[in-house]
């Protein structure tokens, strides 16, 4: 199976510039919890709830001047969308995330793939061994 049948398609970007606060509100609106961040036509890093939390609420930072910059994660991790999904879970383990941008070959993002994706719409061998090793820190 590839990435490009699980994944949900249509992911949005925004710029490094772009507001936390803005970026929380397209959160809440579109019900995701990751927005890759893009620069020169790049991807460049992502902004999870997480990190908006943990990099920017909670550091004492005044959350009305940071942007996507000053929280997002960053290398960029990211897989094809004719990856077999199998390749895209073993990234997803080795640096223990949940979410990952999915480029086209012209290196344009079309979607996001997600463990929730992985979950409902791959075998129940992929998505157990998925759930058991990127839950596993939460044991």
């Amino acid at each position: 199976m590839k990435v490009q049948d699980v994944m949900h398609k249509g992911a949005i970007w925004v710029e490094a510039s772009t507001p936390i606060a803005k970026i929380a509100k397209k959160m809440r609106a579109e019900d995701i919890g990751a927005v890759p961040i893009g620069q020169n036509d790049r991807i460049v890093g992502m902004v999870t709830d997480r990190d908006i939390c943990c990099k920017g609420l909670s550091n004492r930072h005044d959350p009305r001047v940071l942007t996507a910059r000053d929280v997002m994660s960053k290398p960029i991790l990211y897989c094809r969308a004719d990856d077999e999904i199998g390749s895209a879970v073993a990234k997803m383990k080795k640096a223990k995330i949940r979410r990952l941008p999915v480029i086209n070959a012209k290196k344009r993002l079309v979607g996001m793939l997600s463990l929730g994706d992985i979950s409902a719409k791959s075998s129940k061998e992929t998505a157990g061994d998925a759930l058991k090793a990127l839950a596993a820190h939460h044991a």
